[in-house]
């Protein structure tokens, strides 16, 4: 009897085992083909964001004449970087890349403090009203950066702050954006680890600073590099606040290279490649914590 009954069980678990495996061979091959699918397109947008590079290095290593016969050519028998030596020589091209250092590095640093601070408190700190000041700022949002142009230009014209970095720092440094990462970042912090800290008689400045800074590295990550390569490429503030050529930021400087050459298409392609250079070797240097800060807050 004993025989008898363990007989269908041991013939069905061969049967379900035969079942599963087409299913399971399905999920592999959806899975493997999805795989093939993402890689093709990350390499199409890598494609568009390498070859318009690349094609600016080519031509900047063209002479001019070369250029003027044929401009849409990457190739040259006779390659020069005098496009290069001249913006050297006609620019001031290590004064531009130490403007945009101190500007960049000055907001990003301003940034990430007040905007982690800010988040805080509206995160971990409860008071009235809390939500309504959270939607609030993310109306600013909404509000076009050019609107309020006008008005900053005239309140730092009135303390004397044009042709300063700090004119051109401190306009950028409210950040709704780096605010909200941050809030959702010190929302997934459990409640307890605030709560002990308090009951040891921490207060919320050294909370802040002890406990949750600590381990929000990868939201600082994130924000700290969003920042800084947005100040780097910012064009028209420092355009409308800077008129000091040696006070001038990169893309400023680049610009106004561009405009003393007429339209040399060598020189210009020579500036947009120094301009990209810096912003590569970010990304080449951190490009682990990049990964990281993305992943670590859902930032998309």
């Amino acid at each position: 009897m004993a025989h008898t009954k363990e007989g269908p069980a041991a013939t069905a678990a061969p049967a379900r085992t035969e079942a599963a495996a087409p299913a399971t061979r399905r999920g592999y091959d959806a899975e493997k083909l999805f795989n093939r699918v993402a890689l093709g397109v990350l390499v199409a947008f890598a494609l568009l964001w390498l070859v318009p590079l690349l094609f600016a290095t080519a031509i900047s290593i063209r002479p001019a004449d070369e250029i003027a016969v044929d401009p849409a050519s990457w190739f040259t028998s006779n390659p020069t970087f005098a496009a290069y030596e001249d913006l050297f020589d006609k620019g001031k091209l290590p004064y531009w890349y130490a403007n945009s250092f101190i500007v960049s590095l000055l907001t990003t640093v301003l940034t990430v403090v007040t905007a982690s601070l800010a988040a805080f408190g509206l995160s971990q700190v409860r008071f009235r009203f809390r939500r309504g000041v959270f939607l609030l700022l993310l109306a600013g949002i909404m509000i076009p950066m050019q609107v309020l142009m006008i008005p900053q230009f005239l309140a730092l014209q009135e303390v004397g702050l044009l042709n300063t970095y700090w004119g051109v720092v401190l306009p950028q440094v409210p950040n709704v954006v780096a605010v909200f990462v941050f809030k959702q970042f010190f929302d997934g912090i459990p409640r307890e680890l605030i709560e002990a800290a308090r009951a040891d008689g921490a207060g919320w400045l050294r909370t802040y600073w002890q406990i949750v800074m600590p381990v929000s590295r990868p939201a600082v990550s994130a924000v700290t590099i969003f920042v800084f390569v947005a100040v780097w490429n910012n064009f028209l503030w420092p355009l409308l606040v800077v008129t000091d050529p040696e006070m001038m930021t990169l893309p400023v400087g680049l610009n106004s290279v561009q405009d003393a050459f007429g339209i040399p298409y060598a020189q210009l392609m020579a500036s947009a490649v120094l301009g990209a250079i810096p912003l590569l070797v970010v990304f080449a240097l951190f490009q682990r914590r990049i990964v990281e800060g993305i992943a670590g807050t859902g930032l998309k």
